[in-house]
């Protein structure tokens, strides 16, 4: 059958393990082994009540036949008691009886009847059998020569024994018949039973299908960021509440709803929050922008003590790393709100080279490495923010490891028509608690790596941002003398 055969292919050893077996086949089963228990009971009750009336009718004719025997050689014993006549003479035996006379514990006579009427004579091995045998009045089975016999016995006043005995061939046929018409409809009965079953149990389990399709489309919803439209329902042939499985299903439309609920909740505080990032962001262009242009007015036409001029110094330096963390707070938000990449056919073999070449400006103290192919790559990205997520990967692997560290930035093809580039370094690594969460906003683990310079922990989130909004994904492999940092950007469409 379909369900006992159809669990999985190649799960062999799943049989050795019930607990993992499908509901359905549970239940084909145990309805199965059901059915056969009852068809067993049925049988062996059948054939105990039908061996009970078959040996009680058998022994009622056995009675008759011995009667008709006993009499007709009384009858004849009377007329001349020396020359008795063989008892299988008497009147009104059927084909197949048995009589024979035990005289002093000597068979004197014993015979049977054939089906044509004929008699036949026992040989001396069945007379000597029957000669053996307990005389008393309890009907007794014996195997002879000729078949199995009930017999009884019956002892004359003369002290003779008359023995009366009928086949047991009838019975046991209709024993048997009994036993291959039970085993045949039972085997039609559990054969029928497995295949209605299944039709039902199948029909029965759909909706749980239904169910467990819900619930795995909804576990492969990406629920944890960004705006998602939860509309997946059981349908309504599957969350009827006055059934069992109907109420699962409806109890799950209602988790799902609440979902829903919680999933517009989020969207709406995290655009609010980002709203807010984006206009406080844009509102304080203008004064750090004021701030700087005063600082600099002010060392230009103003002299100062040293302490002043360190100070205004300080106020310069500070507004341009807070100016920095606005512009890059503004382009999260934009990045939030999917912006359209400006995308164009950009040579990144160029563009690796140009960074690079800027990076080697700002960290002298640093060897830089190049890796590239021979033939110019081409992708098609916005080259502006490409080229600020490989200065922001430079600029970590600048600020974070020790001067005389070597940076490597490599670019290959990948085996899907794709582009990988990589920046690599050989400083002491990233702490492993921490690279599960590198990736985040206003994440620093300053004291994981050396550096001395301050950073806003928004770096590595545009980076990723960026290379999400490309359709790529970037991932980091960091043990100590060596992280890596791989983005994975997909082939440019013709």
């Amino acid at each position: 059958m379909s369900t006992l055969a159809g669990a999985a292919p190649g799960s062999g050893r799943r049989w050795a393990q019930p607990e993992s077996w499908h509901l359905r086949t549970k239940l084909v089963l145990a309805t199965m082994a059901l059915l056969t228990a009852i068809c067993c009971i049925v049988g062996i009750v059948s054939y105990a009540v039908m061996n009970v009336f078959l040996t009680s009718q058998l022994d009622t004719q056995l009675a008759q036949a011995a009667h008709r025997a006993v009499e007709f050689s009384n009858r004849s014993a009377q007329g001349s008691p020396t020359e008795r006549q063989d008892p299988l003479d008497a009147p009104g035996q059927g084909a197949g009886v048995l009589n024979a006379r035990i005289a002093n514990g000597v068979v004197s006579s014993a015979g049977l009847l054939a089906l044509d009427g004929t008699r036949a004579a026992l040989n001396s091995t069945d007379a000597g059998r029957l000669a053996a045998l307990p005389h008393n009045s309890q009907p007794s089975d014996v195997s002879l020569s000729t078949g199995d016999y009930r017999l009884v016995s019956v002892q004359e006043s003369d002290g003779d024994v008359i023995l009366t005995g009928l086949p047991l061939a009838a019975k046991e046929s209709t024993l048997a018949s009994l036993v291959w018409t039970i085993v045949l409809v039972s085997l039609a009965a559990l054969g029928l039973t497995g295949i209605a079953g299944t039709v039902i149990i199948r029909r029965t389990m759909r909706p749980l299908e239904t169910l467990s399709a819900v619930a795995t489309k909804v576990a492969r919803l990406p629920l944890d960021a960004g705006e998602v439209a939860l509309a997946v329902r059981v349908p309504a042939n599957a969350s009827n509440p006055h059934t069992e499985v109907g109420n699962v299903g409806h109890a799950l439309n209602q988790m799902l709803e609440n979902v829903a609920n919680a999933l517009q909740a989020r969207q709406k505080s995290e655009t609010k929050v980002r709203q807010f990032v984006a206009d406080a962001s844009h509102e304080l262009r203008t004064p750090l922008t004021a701030i700087r242009g005063y600082t600099e007015l002010l060392k230009m036409t103003e002299n100062f003590s040293a302490g002043g001029q360190q100070s205004l110094s300080r106020v310069e330096s500070q507004s341009r790393r807070m100016g920095a963390l606005v512009e890059d707070l503004l382009l999260l938000a934009r990045l939030d709100e999917g912006h359209a990449l400006k995308l164009e056919d950009v040579d990144l073999s160029q563009l690796v080279i140009e960074t690079v070449t800027d990076a080697k400006v700002t960290g002298p103290a640093h060897r830089w490495q190049l890796e590239l192919p021979d033939e110019p790559v081409t992708v098609r990205a916005d080259a502006g923010q490409l080229r600020q997520v490989l200065m922001n990967l430079l600029s970590n692997a600048r600020k974070h490891t020790d001067p005389g560290t070597t940076v490597v930035t490599s670019v290959q093809r990948s085996g899907n028509g794709g582009v990988v580039l990589s920046v690599t370094d050989n400083g002491p690594g990233i702490d492993p608690a921490f690279q599960e969460q590198i990736f985040s906003r206003f994440a620093r683990a300053d004291a994981a790596r050396s550096g001395t310079d301050g950073t806003t922990g928004l770096g590595l989130a545009i980076v990723e941002a960026i290379v999400e909004a490309h359709g790529g994904t970037i991932e980091v492999n960091s043990r100590p003398g060596r992280t890596e940092f791989a983005i994975r950007l997909p082939a440019a469409q013709a």
